[in-house]
């Protein structure tokens, strides 16, 4: 029997191509529909070494209609994606294809966070309060509608683009008008959203928001991952993950229900999703629901050992239930997290975020002796010394620690260790600040409260790629 047909369309995502091919192939041939955008111009060469490639104008219906005739030479039996700008092709692609996944309407709900806010909320799921932002006249109302504080953020966006939270109305306005009247290609948006803002609970050392992966097949919901967070860096940037998410029993239950509510509202039938939740006084709120994996997880899912997520996304497209244990007629929504999920150790990435306020990266220090740290597995670079960080709230990274500790206090001090040793400076001639020395630690705070440390810290340096524990 010919092995199936995976396609893969990719553009920037959760996933790297190399990952995405390596863990695929054990269930079928995997061919890329590569996209045209900057970045899959930019790893073109590599994209053609590692599949067969099939070449994606999204711009239009023409378009789309060519790149589905390419993937029908292929005859593939499946088609999904990792990258949150591609759901909406996936979709239209999936469609020409006859094959299962999101439908066009879905990721419309899934990465339209009015739409998504609404559909909720008329489906008693979770009611917050939000309204559209398409020119600055819309700022008054939409104050009136949500009031304050409030979240302004784009109504479609990923990595918490042009995300802030607004206490006042004159700034919030300013803020609205600003970014409405900057093409998107320029870091403006087309269409903004005010959402109530979600008070959480304080939860330090770890942030007051978890996710819930799941994967649903033929509309059946399987949570298999709980994921825990670290506080955010100003404004929402997020900065890592671990598992399992520190939560009481009830917490967990609690979330999961209103995880498997949200998705199913949202009319998913077959695909993975990656909600996140808030943790408040009153219960877990929807923060939102994604139609892709999200990040970090794959890498999590190698450290922690047990089944590999990518792979669990490639058969979930193929229109397998990986979780399928009988004839017995499956519950609509299943538990199965601790199957999943390490219950003896903490699986964690943390991330270096990049400096709010950006800068021409020179120098790193202390990787040596966080690799030497108990746990920390290790240390990857994703931006090379002499590489200028543009200033963005947007969610980025300088590095990623991979690790593992026996409990989450542990976790906690290692990377307390690890981000106090590792320092980043940054020359910003522009800026009258050449030669700021940061720590890690304090990478990612607001501008005005960002110390600096003496250059003076021992250690090699990156070379943009991962460094690995001896």
């Amino acid at each position: 029997m010919p092995r199936p047909v995976i396609a893969v369309v990719y553009d920037f995502g959760a996933v790297s191509p190399v990952d995405a091919v390596e863990r695929l192939e054990p269930l079928g041939d995997v061919v890329l529909a590569q996209v045209d955008s900057p970045h899959t111009a930019d790893i073109a060469p590599l994209l053609a070494e590692l599949a067969p490639v099939v070449r994606v104008d999204a711009s239009g219906e023409r378009g789309l209609d060519a790149a589905a005739a390419g993937l029908r030479a292929h005859a593939p039996a499946a088609v999904l994606t990792f990258s949150e700008r591609r759901l909406d092709t996936t979709a239209a692609l999936a469609l020409r294809l006859g094959l299962p996944g999101h439908t066009p309407d879905t990721v419309r709900l899934l990465t339209d966070k009015h739409a998504q806010r609404r559909r909720l909320a008329e489906r008693g799921v979770d009611r917050v309060r939000t309204h559209p932002l398409r020119s600055p006249a819309d700022w008054a109302p939409a104050v009136a509608a949500v009031g304050l504080p409030a979240i302004l953020k784009p109504v479609r966006g990923e990595g918490s683009r042009s995300t802030h939270l607004v206490r006042d109305a004159a700034t919030g306005a300013a803020l609205a008008d600003r970014l409405l009247a900057v093409a998107p290609d320029q870091g403006g948006e087309e269409v903004l959203v005010l959402e109530e803002y979600l008070m959480g609970t304080d939860r330090k050392p770890f942030g007051d928001h978890v996710s819930v992966e799941s994967a649903v097949v033929d509309g059946r919901v399987t949570h298999w991952a709980v994921t825990g967070k670290f506080p955010l860096a100003p404004p929402f940037r997020e900065v890592g993950h671990f598992w399992p998410a520190p939560l009481t029993a009830e917490e967990r239950a609690a979330v999961l229900d209103l995880a498997g509510r949200a998705v199913r509202a949202l009319d998913v039938r077959t695909g993975i999703t990656h909600t996140e939740l808030k943790l408040t006084p009153h219960g877990p709120r929807v923060i939102e629901v994604n139609g892709r994996m999200g990040a970090y997880q794959s890498g999590l899912g190698l450290l922690a050992g047990g089944p590999d997520p990518v792979a669990l996304a490639g058969r979930v497209a193929l229109g397998e239930d990986p979780f399928d244990a009988g004839p017995a007629p499956a519950a609509p929504v299943r538990d199965v997290t601790a199957a999943w999920m390490p219950q003896d150790r903490v699986v964690y990435a943390r991330a270096v975020p990049t400096p709010a306020g950006g800068g021409r990266l020179t120098r790193v220090r202390g990787v040596g002796e966080v690799l030497g740290l108990p746990g920390v597995k290790t240390y990857e670079g994703r931006v090379r010394p002499g590489t200028r960080v543009p200033p963005d709230v947007r969610t980025a990274e300088l590095a990623v620690l991979w690790g593992t500790a026996g409990d989450h206090t542990e976790m906690v001090d290692v990377l307390d260790r690890a981000l106090t040793a590792l320092t980043y400076t940054f020359d910003d001639p522009a800026a009258g600040a050449a030669g700021r020395t940061l720590c890690a630690r304090d990478l990612g705070t607001a501008p005005a409260a960002r110390p600096t440390v003496p250059d003076s810290h021992g250690g090699r340096a990156t070379t943009g790629s991962p460094h690995h524990r001896p």
